[in-house]
């Protein structure tokens, strides 16, 4: 008989839930997500990170999805579901930097957003907002209403 392999589905949290900060808005997700991001890569490459939530809006983790080149990176549907699943999410923040500074969703912006929220309907796992984020600021979809 052929073997196959065990499939392991393990999270174990390195912060206690009680510490984890929780996430009211955008300005302050966009705070959290500047933490995280490697500033020089900010101003050089596209990258493509999310951020996961419980139900209590509070953040799991933030996990970069890619990071691609000066205009564009790839962006995984799975794995940005996968991410959720494994953590137990009930709620994502998506953001991806502009090294340009250009503030506005593209067309190519605006097609992945409405993809992903299409999936987390049929995952029951919701996409809270996407931020763009540039060296000056950021934008969301949700507060500017470009999303609901």
């Amino acid at each position: 008989m052929k073997k196959v392999s065990d499939i392991k589905i393990i999270y174990t949290p390195k912060i206690k839930h009680s510490k984890l900060p929780e996430i009211f808005s955008a300005h302050e997700a966009h705070l959290l997500f500047r933490k995280s991001w490697d500033i020089g890569k900010l101003y050089l490459v596209e990258q493509f990170k999310a951020m996961y939530l419980n139900s209590n809006g509070k953040v799991l983790g933030i996990y970069e999805i890619s990071s691609g080149g000066l205009t564009y990176t790839q962006v995984d549907t799975r794995l940005i579901f996968l991410g959720a699943i494994k953590c137990c999410a009930t709620s994502i923040i998506l953001a991806h930097n502009h090294p340009s500074g250009n503030r506005e969703p593209s067309d190519s912006d605006l097609r992945i957003t409405r993809r992903l929220k299409e999936a987390g309907r049929l995952l029951e796992i919701n996409i809270w907002d996407h931020l763009i984020i540039t060296p000056e600021g950021y934008t969301s979809m949700r507060v500017s209403k470009i999303i609901r």
